[in-house]
């Protein structure tokens, strides 16, 4: 926020790499539980994040516990990018959801790992897979549209 009180545009980077690293703890947790319905709550917080990336619950845990201890951000990030990126997400969690619920334990398997794999790289290396994705298909199709 600013000192007139209105929201600076963009995300600070960091809140994005700390709920990955929540994510990312979470599918671990799937996969050595098979629990469906765990990653059935992590696909209702991606599908939150598709909506708005600042109002999960990990957000919101970065905003009011995190942040504040913090300096400000040195830059911001579209929020395009993390939308895009947490719609993935949902994909992947719904894929695993179905799995392990449906008893297609495989399927689910394979999505919750390939959902781990991808949160792993963005909240310790700061590789967003989804968000290189969205820019990757933004350039191609201004490419295709010149």
């Amino acid at each position: 926020m600013t000192s007139a009180n209105v929201p600076v545009p963009g995300l600070d980077p960091r809140g994005p790499r700390f709920a990955a690293v929540i994510t990312t703890v979470v599918f671990v947790v799937v996969l050595l539980t098979g629990s469906g319905w765990l990653a059935l709550a992590q696909a209702v917080i991606f599908a939150i994040g598709a909506y708005d990336p600042r109002r999960t619950p990990y957000a919101l845990l970065y905003r009011y516990l995190v942040a504040p201890r913090l300096a400000p951000p040195a830059e911001r990030e579209d929020p395009a990018p993390v939308r895009f990126a947490q719609a993935v997400g949902l994909v992947f969690a719904a894929v695993a959801v179905v799995g392990y619920l449906s008893g297609a334990t495989v399927l689910g398997v394979v999505f919750a790992a390939f959902a781990l794999v991808a949160a792993f790289l963005n909240g310790f290396f700061g590789l967003c897979l989804g968000c290189e994705a969205y820019l990757l298909i933004r350039r191609l199709r201004t490419t295709s549209n010149a």
